[in-house]
C-alpha cells in the first residue's frame, strides 16, 4: 500500500510539474515548432530526475570517503535508461529535422517562397503628397507618446507606454498606435479589474498625439498576468498554433482596438520555409477571437507578415539563385536587402520598402523592393542608385556643423525621380531638419526646417538640373471668403498666410513674386480665388483673384 500510494504521488508530481512548465512556457502542441521539441526533452530530464528519487530515495547521492558520489544503483535501473534512449532518439529526430529543413539542403525551395513582380517606379508610386508623409520614425514617435503619457495626470502614476507603436493606416492616413501597460504588478493588482483604459494614437504627417480613452478597458494584452495575458489567451483557444513572435496592435476603421497574431506556417520540412498560412484577430477589449485563412483577412487589417519576415524571405530570394554553395563560395547573381527598412502607405496598405544591393557590400543599389505587410506581394523596381547609409551620410554632411542625425529614409516620387526623404534628428531624438536626396545623384541634397521649405529647395535643385515636375504647372483652385488673414515674416520675405471658409489648410502668398503683392488689399470677410500648389498643409499660391 505505501508503495502504491508512493507511486502515484511521483506521478501525481510529475503531472503537476509537466502542467506549471507548461503553463509557463506555453508551447504549441504541434511538431514543427521547435519549443514542443524543447518541451518534450525537458519533461524527460524532469521524468528521468523523478524516477531516479524515486528508486534511489535519499540514497540518490552517497558520500564515499569524504566524496560525494552518485548512488550505483542509479545508473542500473532499465525504466531510467529508457528514458535516456527516448530522451537521445527525441534530440536526433530534432537534430535531423533541423537540418533537413534548412536552406543546405533545400536551396531552390527557399528561393521560390517569394513571387517578385518587376514594375515600373513612376507607374507605381505617385508623386508626393505632403499631406500624407509619414514624418516620425518609431523613436520619434515613442518621444511624443512618452511626452503625452507625462500630461495625463489621472494614468501617469498607474499606466506607462507600450513600446509597439505599431505602422497603419487609419482613416486613409497614417498612424502610430500603441496600448498603454501597467506600470508595475502592484499597479496591476489595483487596476487589473477595469483593464487598459486607452491607448495613444500618433498622426505620422501632423505629428498630432492623441490618447483615445476606452469605455470599457483593454483587458487582453501582452502586460495582463495569468489567463488574461495575451499569450497565455490565445494558446488555450489555440493549443496547436504555432504564433509568430510579433503580435501587432492594431484599430479597425472605428478605433476597437485588436490585436493581430500570425499564425506560423512551415513549407519546408520540419522547421523551414516559414510564411504565415492563418491570422487570429483578438478583441483587446472581450478577448474574443476570430480565425482567418490569411487571404481572407480584413481589408483594415495592414500588419499580417512582419518587416523582418518579409526581408528573410526576399534576402533568400535574391541569395539563393544559384544554389547554397554559390552563395557562400562563388556569390554570383547574389542580391539582398539593404541593411534597413521604411514603410510606404500605398493602395490603402502598409508596404515595406528596402533598398536591393549585391552580397559584395558595395555602396550602389540595383532597384529597391516593396514587400505587402498584408498580402505578401513583392515588387522590385529596377533603380540604380546610392544605397540608404549612403544618402543618409550625405544628408548628415550637410548639417555636420550641428552634429545631427539623419533617420532611415522613406522613398518619395517627385518630379518622377527617386528621392530619399528623412528626418534629421539632435543628440535628444527631436527633428530638428528635413532631408531630400536624389537616389540616382545622391550629391544633389536639399535641407530645409520644414517640408515646404526642404521640398522648395529640392525643387529648385532639379529644376537646375533640368528636371521638371509634370505636376508643375497644374495649379489647384480654390474660391472662399476669408476667415483669417496674416503677414509672415520668413527668411526677410513678406508671406501672408490666409484660411477660407470650409477649408482646413492655410494658403501660403509669397510677397517676393511681384505677382502677388495686390493680396495686401484684401481683408477678413471678403472673397478671394486663389490658384495654388499644394503642399504639406500649406498651400503655395502662385495666382490669386
Amino acid at each position: 500500500m505505501k508503495k502504491m500510494t508512493r507511486n502515484l504521488l511521483f506521478i501525481v508530481a510529475g503531472i503537476v510539474t509537466a502542467g506549471i512548465l507548461y503553463y509557463i512556457y506555453l508551447p504549441a502542441v504541434n511538431i514543427h515548432s521547435a519549443s514542443f521539441w524543447f518541451f518534450m526533452m525537458g519533461m524527460l530530464v524532469v521524468a528521468m530526475l523523478i524516477y531516479g528519487v524515486k528508486r534511489a530515495g535519499r540514497e540518490l547521492l552517497l558520500f564515499d570517503g569524504g566524496h560525494l558520489r552518485l548512488n550505483p544503483d542509479f545508473g542500473e535501473m532499465k525504466g531510467l535508461k529508457y528514458l535516456g534512449i527516448l530522451l537521445l532518439a527525441v534530440f536526433l529526430v530534432f537534430l535531423l529535422g533541423s537540418i533537413l529543413s534548412s536552406p543546405i539542403v533545400n536551396a531552390s525551395k527557399y528561393q521560390q517562397l517569394l513571387t517578385i513582380e518587376e514594375r515600373n517606379f513612376a507607374d507605381d508610386i505617385k508623386e508626393a503628397d505632403y499631406n500624407t508623409i509619414p514624418l516620425l520614425d518609431k523613436g520619434s514617435a515613442a518621444l511624443l507618446g512618452n511626452r503625452k503619457m507625462g500630461s495625463l495626470v489621472d494614468m501617469v502614476s498607474q499606466f506607462e507606454v507600450s513600446d509597439d507603436y505599431t505602422q497603419i493606416n487609419y482613416q486613409g492616413k497614417p498612424v502610430r498606435v500603441t496600448p498603454l501597460s501597467y506600470a508595475s504588478p502592484i499597479k496591476w493588482l489595483t487596476n487589473n479589474k477595469k483593464g487598459i483604459p486607452a491607448y495613444i494614437l500618433i498622426d505620422m504627417a501632423t505629428q498630432n498625439t492623441e490618447c483615445i480613452k476606452l469605455q470599457a478597458g483593454i483587458r487582453y494584452s501582452k502586460s495582463e498576468y495569468f489567463n488574461r495575458n495575451l499569450y497565455r489567451h490565445l494558446r488555450f483557444h489555440y493549443p496547436t498554433y504555432i504564433f509568430d513572435d510579433q503580435l501587432f496592435f492594431e484599430i479597425d476603421e472605428e478605433g476597437t482596438p485588436y490585436w493581430v497574431c500570425p499564425v506560423k506556417k512551415f513549407n519546408i520540412g520540419l522547421f523551414g520555409g516559414q510564411t504565415v498560412g492563418n491570422v487570429v484577430l483578438c478583441n483587446a477589449i472581450t478577448g474574443e477571437c476570430v480565425d482567418y485563412a490569411v487571404e481572407d483577412v480584413p481589408q483594415w487589417v495592414d500588419k499580417v507578415y512582419s518587416a523582418e519576415l518579409l526581408t528573410q524571405l526576399y534576402d533568400y530570394s535574391g541569395i539563393l539563385k544559384h544554389g547554397f554553395l554559390n552563395s557562400v563560395l562563388g556569390q554570383r547573381d547574389c542580391l539582398k536587402s539593404t541593411n534597413g527598412y521604411n514603410y510606404i502607405a500605398l493602395d490603402d496598405d502598409v508596404w515595406v520598402y528596402s533598398g536591393v544591393t549585391s552580397v559584395s557590400g558595395d555602396q550602389s543599389n540595383v532597384g529597391f523592393v516593396l514587400m505587402n505587410q498584408r498580402t505578401m506581394e513583392t515588387r522590385f523596381y529596377k533603380v540604380e542608385g546610392a544605397i540608404e547609409d549612403s544618402a543618409m551620410s550625405s544628408a548628415e554632411g550637410q548639417v555636420q556643423n550641428l552634429g545631427y542625425v539623419a533617420t532611415f529614409p522613406l522613398l518619395l516620387n517627385i518630379a518622377d525621380e527617386p528621392t530619399y526623404f528623412m528626418a534629421l534628428k539632435d543628440a535628444s531624438g527631436l527633428v530638428k531638419k528635413y532631408a531630400m536626396v536624389n537616389v540616382q545623384k545622391y550629391q544633389w541634397v536639399a535641407i530645409g526646417d520644414t517640408i515646404q521649405e526642404c521640398e522648395k529647395s529640392y525643387s529648385a535643385l532639379l529644376n537646375t538640373n533640368g528636371i521638371i515636375s509634370r505636376n508643375a504647372d497644374t495649379l489647384k483652385s480654390v474660391s472662399g471668403k476669408i476667415t483669417a488673414i496674416a503677414p509672415v515674416v520668413l527668411d526677410g520675405n513678406t508671406h501672408y498666410y490666409i484660411c477660407l471658409e470650409h477649408e482646413q489648410d492655410v494658403f501660403d502668398v509669397d510677397l517676393s513674386d511681384e505677382k502677388l503683392i495686390g493680396i495686401i488689399r484684401y481683408r477678413e470677410g471678403q472673397r478671394i480665388t486663389l490658384g495654388y500648389t499644394e503642399g504639406y498643409g500649406l498651400h503655395s499660391v502662385k495666382e490669386i483673384g
